[in-house]
């Protein structure tokens, strides 16, 4: 099963990163406040950066890796991010 590191940027310019399996509905789950407490004072949330894992276990480890980043590391990836992705794994806007 894929499951995603992914990364929010919330309503106050903050970035959130965490996991899933299925990233629209996670994304969705956020955006009506039940998704992590982080978030939940910080919607509307917008998807801006994804990675897709075969297993859980590396997902989680890319995780911690980019939660340890420093901002301008984050803005980096972001940044360099292909927009394209966003059609193959999401359907409509998040």
């Amino acid at each position: 099963m894929m499951t995603f590191v992914y990364m929010l940027e919330c309503n106050d310019g903050t970035f959130y990163t965490g996991y899933t399996t299925d990233l629209k509905a996670r994304i969705e789950k956020h955006n009506l406040g039940c998704g992590a407490k982080y978030t939940r004072g910080r919607t509307p949330v917008k998807l801006v950066y994804f990675e897709v894992y075969e297993t859980k276990s590396e997902a989680l480890k890319r995780e911690i890796k980019i939660k340890k980043m420093t901002r301008l590391k984050k803005e980096k990836l972001v940044l360099n991010f292909d927009k394209s992705k966003f059609s193959t794994y999401m359907e409509g806007d998040v």
